[in-house]
């Protein structure tokens, strides 16, 4: 353990039920000033169309996330002897205005980036992707983007209304926010409105990699490729917990069956290593709808998977 990074607090110096209730029981920050990533909140529910609670998930995933130790045993990683990390607490929203929402988290995303931090953030429904992404791209230029999700949230509107949860990808998209041809749908499904549905993707340049197309099998292949075609352009990384399967993650507004595993989760995660990754988020887990905690606890180990594959971490083997 290297002490001049900030760490955990461990089991055996406080028990797990107690401490702070930060991500990883991790130091505070008021800022992201001398961090080279930090873990952020956006408690925002006002964009589901479905089921709300998407507020509650960040309180719920830090909760479930003291189980989790500094070192991972399956890869090596060691983050918490390479980065400098902290839980910098929640963004600000407003409760009851939806637009307003979209430039006060691209400014408290933005405030992050200037400090040369990379934000790892808790959703939060989807809507949250979009002004970040646009703080992003201010910063980076236009990403490649590892969007995993059962829906494409490319919509035109919902129920006319340019921002929700099922448009930030349209919205980024207009904005120049991405790289088209770089930008990766991984594990759509369920129902539609006609049979073209997938298409609005795939017509922006998008790959489009239907849930059926993942089935009983590994997607250490498929996250290779796309490694390669990505090669060093800077990268985004957003993951809806309704990716997975609801046998896995219950707790989440907009569920669809014949989703990923945990697994093949943890497959295209820990396939991002060595990518440019400049910022991801884990979004849509509704704790109201898992009494178990099943889904955060799932959330919280896939953003610290997500913190093991950032540029700079070291690895033991």
């Amino acid at each position: 353990m290297d002490e001049k990074f900030n760490q955990p607090l461990g089991g055996n110096d406080m028990p797990r039920f107690g401490g702070p209730g930060t991500m990883m029981r991790l130091p505070t920050a008021t800022s992201a000033e001398g961090l080279d990533a930090c873990f952020v909140g956006i408690p925002m529910d006002i964009g589901a169309s479905n089921r709300s609670g998407t507020r509650y998930g960040p309180r719920q995933i830090r909760a479930e996330s003291v189980m989790i130790r500094p070192y991972n045993m399956a890869t090596g990683a060691a983050p918490f002897e390479s980065l400098q990390v902290a839980d910098i607490g929640d963004i600000a929203i407003n409760t009851f205005n939806l637009p307003a929402n979209m430039e006060i988290i691209t400014r408290g995303i933005r405030e992050i980036l200037k400090h040369d931090c990379i934000p790892l953030t808790l959703g939060g429904d989807h809507t949250i992707s979009y002004p970040i992404l646009k703080a992003i791209a201010e910063k980076h230029g236009p990403v490649a983007l590892i969007h995993v999700d059962a829906h494409a949230d490319i919509n035109d509107t919902m129920f006319g209304e340019k921002i929700a949860h099922g448009t930030p990808f349209r919205r980024a998209y207009e904005d120049g926010c991405l790289n088209p041809n770089l930008v990766f749908q991984i594990g759509l499904r369920g129902t539609g409105y006609a049979s073209d549905d997938f298409d609005s993707s795939r017509d922006r340049g998008f790959t489009v990699v239907p849930a059926e197309e993942c089935w009983h099998k590994s997607l250490v292949p498929l996250i290779e490729g796309i490694r390669a075609k990505i090669g060093n352009h800077k990268t985004y990384l957003t993951f809806d917990i309704d990716s997975l399967d609801p046998a896995y993650a219950p707790g989440t507004g907009t569920p669809e069956i014949g989703g990923l595993t945990v697994i093949q989760a943890l497959e295209i995660i820990r396939g991002c290593r060595g990518l440019n990754l400049v910022g991801a988020d884990l979004v849509e887990v509704s704790p109201p709808f898992d009494t178990t905690g099943t889904t955060a606890i799932t959330a919280a180990n896939l953003l610290y998977e997500m913190l093991c594959v950032l540029p700079g971490v070291k690895y033991k083997r």
